[in-house]
């Protein structure tokens, strides 16, 4: 299954880019999945995604928990937590 994932704030700039077409390998269906593949595709995702507990998502939009299946989603954004005040 080929996904768009879009990276955000640190996360972009640990990964070097800001978005990606993948080929998702069938065992990956979960968010939390797919974050610990992804950290082992090399150097800087392994950087970006060290700490995969601090790491948000959205599959197509919508704010998703790490157990959460990825299903069909057409895309999947990746940011660290937003803080603020």
């Amino acid at each position: 299954m080929s996904v768009r994932l879009v990276y955000f704030a640190w996360v972009r700039e640990r990964i070097g880019k800001g978005s990606e077409e993948i080929d998702l390998p069938p065992e990956v269906k979960t968010v939390g999945e797919l974050i610990a593949h992804l950290a082992t595709l090399g150097e800087e995702y392994e950087a970006a995604l060290q700490v995969p507990g601090v790491i948000r998502a959205a599959l197509d939009e919508e704010h998703a928990d790490h157990d959460e299946p990825i299903g069909g989603a057409r895309e999947i954004a990746l940011f660290p937590p937003m803080t603020g005040g």
